[in-house]
C-alpha cells in the first residue's frame, strides 16, 4: 500500500519549488502518494513584513489561489495548479513582476471552472483564516522557527530538504531513503551546512 507524505508549500518559494519537484521525482521510484497542502510565508513574516508593499501582497495571494483550489477541487487539482504556477513563477521566470498572471495562466490550464472567481478571491481575505490554520497545522509538526516546504510522514515531520538542484530518477530515490529514516528517530533535529551553489530548476 502506498504511503502517504504531506507536503506543505508556498508557490512563491523557490526552494520549496525544487523540492517538490524532487518529491514528484520520489513518487516515481518509490511506493509513496504526495498530498500536497499550503503553508503561507505571508503568515510565517505577517510581523515582519510591510503590509503597504506591493510583494506583501503577492505573497499572500499565490497561497489563497493554492488554498482555494484545494478547498474547492482536491488535492490531485492543487498539486496540478502548484505545477503550473510553480512551473511559470519559476522556471519561465515570471517570478513576483509577473505573480497574478502565473496564477491566472496556471487556473487556466488545470480546466477549472472557478477560474476567474479564485483569482478574484486571491486578492481578498476569504481563504486567509483557512491558511493561518494550515500553517499553524504544519508548524505543530516542526516548530515555529522554520519555512517551507515542510514534509510529514505520518506523525514526524522536517522542514526541508532544501536543495538547489532536483534530483532524477533514482537518486532522488536515494535521498528520500535517508530522508525517512532520520524522520524515524523522534531524538534526531538538523543537518545544515552552509550554501554554496546556485538554484538550478532545471
Amino acid at each position: 500500500m502506498s504511503q502517504t507524505v504531506k507536503f506543505w508549500f508556498d508557490p512563491a518559494c523557490p526552494f520549496a519549488w525544487i523540492t517538490s519537484r524532487w518529491i514528484r521525482e520520489v513518487e516515481e521510484v518509490r511506493d509513496i502518494t504526495v498530498d500536497f497542502n499550503v503553508i503561507s510565508l505571508g503568515v510565517l513574516n505577517e510581523s515582519k513584513d510591510d503590509p503597504n508593499n506591493p510583494e506583501t501582497h503577492k505573497k499572500w495571494q499565490g497561497a489563497r489561489a493554492a488554498l482555494a483550489v484545494r478547498e474547492r477541487h482536491g488535492a490531485e487539482k492543487v498539486a496540478d495548479f502548484y505545477t503550473a504556477a510553480g512551473t511559470r513563477i519559476h522556471n519561465k521566470g515570471y517570478g513576483l513582476d509577473d505573480y497574478e498572471a502565473a496564477l491566472s495562466e496556471a487556473l487556466d490550464e488545470i480546466g477549472v471552472d472557478d477560474a476567474a472567481e479564485i483569482l478574484e478571491e486571491s486578492q481578498k481575505e476569504t481563504y486567509d483564516q483557512g491558511l493561518r490554520d494550515s500553517t499553524k497545522a504544519a508548524l505543530s509538526l516542526v516548530g515555529d522557527d522554520v519555512g517551507t516546504p515542510i514534509i510529514a510522514i505520518g506523525d514526524s515531520a522536517f522542514f526541508g530538504p532544501v536543495m538547489t538542484r532536483i534530483p532524477r530518477g533514482e537518486q532522488a530515490g536515494k535521498i528520500w531513503d535517508g530522508f525517512a529514516a532520520l524522520v524515524d528517530f523522534p531524538y534526531f533535529y538538523e543537518l545544515k551546512r552552509s550554501r554554496n551553489t546556485d538554484i538550478d530548476f532545471s
